[in-house]
């Protein structure tokens, strides 16, 4: 019996497009850190999709060090980031946000669907000793959309959220590490999702979909990309053949490939999640992307890794199953075959 992997979309390999990219990219020279024809490219390309003429994208090598980077450019030590209480930057990130950001103070708050809510960003603010220097001033709002359960935020949501925070001149962060997910689910524009809503600073998220070694940071705002060109590189994510990593972005954005492989992800899912319903299994929310989680008996548990296969298992109950642009429609089929024969 075949295994079918559902771990994660980071298990998932690159996509013939990326890989098509990094071979044209390897050859003859080129200058390095960023001074070649394929930097030049991605960056106009980041403008073009993103229909912003004053945006900057920094190539980096993880999604951790995107967040973390991003917030330290948006965030004084002193100050404070507001996000969800399960969000990856509070949750998943060793803390990286506040060493890079000189010690800044994480802050979790609450919501429905694992997204903020307005009622509790504005019960943040009223419990917020503003102006007192004895506590943490919140300085950045952080979303994160796909969140880490798979829930979506709308355009609106967002665009309340941003408003609502600029209102005590707060910045705002999108944590995109499934941003193409988000995207294609809603059907909207990346600038709608992004500046417009009043989003400064997005995470692109590309390795989960189909790159080979690179996320980036995608800035709207000048003032914080002049940050970012020194902290990129004093935290060692300035690389010296970085033409490898701006080909794949170029391509990953290019004729929309970065959706059409959200989408494909996004689909599997669906598939997924009506047939586990269909069986009874409970989830944890609607999966808005290509995400859900379940809560199954402990025994079904072991029964379907010893039926090939692969997922988190996330607590004595509840697993995790992720799609990715790899998942066939037989993939998902064959999967339900499984957990009904394991019922």
């Amino acid at each position: 019996m075949h295994t079918i992997e559902l771990r994660s979309d980071n298990c998932a390999g690159v996509a013939p497009e990326i890989l098509a990219a990094v071979a044209a990219a390897n050859t003859g020279s080129a200058l390095a850190y960023g001074g070649d024809e394929w930097s030049a490219r991605l960056q106009r390309r980041v403008a073009e999709v993103f229909e912003c003429e004053h945006v900057a994208v920094f190539p980096v090598t993880t999604g951790t060090a995107a967040n973390a980077l991003s917030l330290s450019a948006l965030c004084p030590p002193w100050g404070e980031v507001l996000c969800h209480e399960t969000a990856h930057i509070l949750r998943n990130e060793c803390g990286a946000t506040s060493m890079l950001g000189g010690g800044a103070v994480m802050r979790g708050l609450a919501g429905p669907d694992y997204r903020v809510s307005v009622e509790a960003l504005q019960q943040a603010f009223d419990s917020t000793r503003w102006g007192d220097n004895h506590a943490s001033q919140p300085s950045v709002l952080s979303l994160t959309s796909p969140t880490d359960f798979g829930t979506v935020y709308s355009v609106a949501e967002v665009t309340e959220l941003a408003a609502l925070a600029m209102s005590r001149g707060l910045r705002v962060h999108l944590d995109g590490a499934r941003l193409a997910n988000a995207i294609a689910a809603l059907g909207c524009s990346p600038a709608d999702l992004t500046w417009r809503a009043g989003v400064d600073v997005i995470s692109l998220g590309a390795t989960k979909n189909g790159a080979l070694s690179t996320d980036a940071i995608v800035s709207f705002d000048p003032a914080v990309s002049a940050q970012l060109f020194y902290r990129v590189k004093r935290a060692g994510h300035v690389a010296s053949k970085l033409r490898f990593q701006s080909a794949q972005l170029d391509a990953y954005l290019t004729d929309d490939l970065w959706l059409r492989l959200g989408a494909r992800a996004n689909e599997a899912m669906t598939r997924l999640a009506a047939g586990l319903t269909a069986l009874q299994i409970e989830l944890l929310a609607a999966p808005g992307a290509n995400m859900v989680f379940a809560r199954v008996e402990p025994a079904l548990i072991q029964r379907l890794l010893d039926a090939a296969v692969l997922f988190y298992p996330m607590g004595p109950d509840t697993i995790r199953f992720v799609t990715s642009f790899q998942t066939t429609a037989d993939d998902v089929d064959d999967v339900l075959a499984r957990v009904q024969a394991a019922l």
